[in-house]
């Protein structure tokens, strides 16, 4: 895929809110959100793809270790 112009990234962003969004109300259920996986991964270069799926996963993580807190593993070393 050639490099986006406005709307094309546009379109692409929009496809992976859509995505992000139906995974967030099917609480992560891919096989629900089929029809905007394959959207949003017509809609975009792959490398973007890559690199929105490892931002989702971080963001995730993020919120979670906000709202949870950290606990470190047993053996975990203390600096």
């Amino acid at each position: 895929m050639s490099a986006l112009n406005a709307s094309g990234r546009k379109a692409c962003w929009d496809a992976r809110d859509e995505l992000w969004k139906c995974l967030d109300v099917h609480q992560d259920q891919t096989s629900a959100c089929e029809k905007h996986q394959r959207e949003f991964e017509a809609k975009c270069p792959a490398q973007w793809v890559k690199y929105f799926v490892k931002r989702r996963d971080f963001l995730k993580y993020k919120e979670k270790i906000q709202n949870e807190g950290y606990e470190p593993t047993e053996g975990a070393s203390k600096l």
